[in-house]
C-alpha cells in the first residue's frame, strides 16, 4: 500500500497542470488500482478526470471499482456511453451491475446498448432484476461450470476454455443435466483421479449455497460460519445462477456497519466527510430538531413540576441522573439485541425468551444503581427522605423501563424489516429522557405528599 505525502501530491498536481501525460502515465504505471483511487481523494474532480484519461482500459476500470460511489459517479457522469460500455468490458457482472446501477434508466440502456458482448450485457441484465440487498443483487456470472456425466479429460478441456476470460478461480461447480447444483471439483481430485469416468463419482457433494432471494446479512454469516471465499446462489429450484466471492460480502458489511453507525448515530443518511456542507446538514438536522423538540417536551414537564423544585430544591440535583442512568441502560440493552440480531447469535423467533433474560438483567441493574444511590442519599442527606426515596424508587423504574424498550424496540423493528440499529441511537435516547421525568415527577410528588408538610 502506498501512502501519499504532500509534496508527492503536489508533485501530481505540478503534472496535471503542464499536461505532461506521458509523466502523468509514467507516474501511475506501477501503482495499485486502490492506491490511484486513494490518490484522487487528494485531488480536485477535474484533477481526476485528467488522471483517469491517462490509464488504459483495464485498469481505469479497476480504479472506478475502487473508489466510493460518489467520487465514481462524479466521473463516469463526465463520461460518454460509448466509453462506460469499454470499461465494462473488463469487469466481473457483478461490479458492472455496481456501476450501472448508479446511472438512471435511460442511461443505462444506453450504455448496454454499446456493450460489443451481447452475452455479458445480458447477464448485466439479468442481474439489475434482483434487489441489491439479497444474493441476486450481489452475485456475478463468472465462475467455471462442470456436467456431473464429464470424464475427467472433458472436464478439464471445458475448464480451459471458460477460464480464458476469468481473472480468480475460487471454486469449480458441478452441475446436472438440468444446471442444478450438485457439487463441487477440488483440484486434488482433478491431480489424483485423472482418468475417472464421471465428475459425480469424486465430486464434492452438496456444497454450501444460498438462494438467490437470501438477504445479504444471512449471506455475510454463513460466509464467515463456513470460512468461505465463494458461494454458488440457486433459484429456487436448485438450479445455479452465479456465485459471490468474499470481497463482494466484505465490502457489503462495512457498508452496511457505517449505515448503522451513522444511524445509531442520529445521521438519517448515508455521507461521508468530503460530502457538501448541505448534504451532512440535511443528513444530521432531522434528529437535532427531535431532540429540540423533547428538550422542550421536558422543560414542559419540569414545568408541571415547578412548586415542587422550589420548596424542595434537591429533588433537581437529580435531574440528570435520572435522564442520563435510563438512557446510558437502554443504549446497553438495545445494543446486545442490535449486535445478536446482526451477529445471528440471537432468533427473533426467541423474543420471549430474549425479552425474560434482560428483565431479570434489568432487576439486577436497577436493584444497585438504586441501592448505591439510596446509601449515598441517607450518608449525605439524611434529613431528606422523601427526597432520598423518590430518587432511589425512580432509578428503579427507569432502569426497568428503559431495559424493556431496549430490548423491545429493536426486536419489533426486525420484525417490521425496518434497520434496528435505528434503537441503539436518539430514538432510545429520547424517549428514556422523557419517559423519566414523567417517573421522577410523579414518584416524587407521591413521597412529597405522603412523607412532608409541603402543600402538593
Amino acid at each position: 500500500m502506498k501512502e501519499f505525502s504532500e509534496s508527492d501530491v503536489r508533485n501530481i498536481e505540478d503534472i496535471i497542470e503542464r499536461k505532461d501525460e506521458a509523466e502523468a502515465a509514467e507516474q501511475l504505471k506501477d501503482l495499485h488500482p486502490a492506491d490511484i483511487a486513494e490518490l484522487f481523494q487528494s485531488l480536485d474532480t477535474d484533477q481526476a478526470e485528467y488522471l483517469f484519461e491517462q490509464l488504459d482500459e483495464e485498469k481505469a476500470a479497476d480504479v472506478l471499482m475502487e473508489l466510493d460511489e460518489d467520487e465514481r459517479l462524479k466521473i463516469i457522469s463526465e463520461m460518454p456511453a460509448e466509453e462506460i460500455a469499454k470499461q465494462i468490458d473488463h469487469l466481473d457482472t457483478d461490479d458492472a451491475v455496481d456501476l450501472i446501477q448508479q446511472l438512471d434508466e435511460e442511461e443505462r440502456e444506453e450504455i448496454l446498448a454499446h456493450i460489443d458482448d451481447v452475452e455479458q450485457a445480458g447477464d448485466i441484465i439479468d442481474l439489475l432484476k434482483y434487489d441489491e440487498d439479497t444474493a441476486g443483487g450481489l452475485m456475478g456470472k463468472e465462475m467455471i461450470v462442470v456436467n456431473e456425466n464429464w470424464s475427467m479429460p472433458e472436464c478439464i478441456k471445458q475448464m480451459r476454455l471458460q477460464a480464458e476470460d476469468m481473472d480468480e478461480i475460487y471454486y469449480v461447480y458441478v452441475v446436472d443435466n438440468d444446471y442444478r447444483l450438485r457439487g463441487t471439483l477440488p483440484l486434488k481430485m482433478m491431480l489424483t483421479h485423472p482418468s475417472v469416468s464421471k465428475i459425480k463419482h469424486v465430486m464434492e457433494a452438496d456444497p454450501v449455497s444460498v438462494k438467490v432471494d437470501t438477504p445479504i446479512d444471512e449471506v455475510a454469516l454463513d460466509f464467515e460460519k463456513y470460512d468461505l471465499v465463494a458461494m454458488p446462489v440457486t433459484d429456487s429450484i436448485g438450479r445455479l445462477l452465479g456465485r459471490i466471492t468474499v470481497d463482494d460480502v466484505m465490502d457489503e458489511v462495512r457498508e452496511s456497519s457505517e449505515r448503522d453507525y451513522q444511524l445509531a448515530s442520529g445521521i438519517s443518511s448515508d455521507v461521508d466527510a468530503d460530502d457538501s456542507v448541505l448534504a451532512q446538514t440535511k443528513a444530521r438536522i432531522p434528529w437535532l430538531l427531535v431532540g429540540i423538540a423533547s428538550g422542550l417536551l421536558a422543560s414542559a414537564i419540569l414545568g408541571t413540576f415547578e412548586s415542587q423544585l422550589q420548596m424542595v430544591t434537591a429533588l433537581a440535583l437529580f435531574i440528570p441522573i435520572i435522564g442520563g442512568t435510563g438512557g446510558n441502560v437502554g443504549v446497553q440493552a438495545s445494543a446486545i439485541v442490535v449486535q445478536g440480531l446482526a451477529n445471528g447469535t440471537l432468533d427473533i423467533k426467541n423474543f420471549a425468551r430474549q425479552l425474560g433474560k434482560e428483565i431479570l438483567v434489568g432487576l439486577l441493574n436497577a436493584t444497585v444503581i438504586s441501592s448505591v444511590v439510596l446509601v449515598y442519599n441517607l450518608i449525605t442527606m439524611p434529613s431528606e427522605l422523601a427526597v432520598t426515596l423518590s430518587v432511589s424508587c425512580s432509578l428503579f423504574i427507569v432502569v426497568m423501563f428503559a431495559t424493556i424498550l431496549g430490548t423491545v424496540v429493536p426486536l419489533t423493528l426486525e420484525k417490521l424489516h425496518i434497520n434496528p440499529a435505528l434503537a441503539t441511537g436518539p430514538f432510545i435516547q429520547i424517549s428514556n429522557d422523557i419517559v423519566g421525568l414523567i417517573i421522577y415527577v410523579q414518584i416524587s410528588t407521591c413521597f412529597l405528599r405522603a412523607m412532608t408538610d409541603i402543600p402538593i
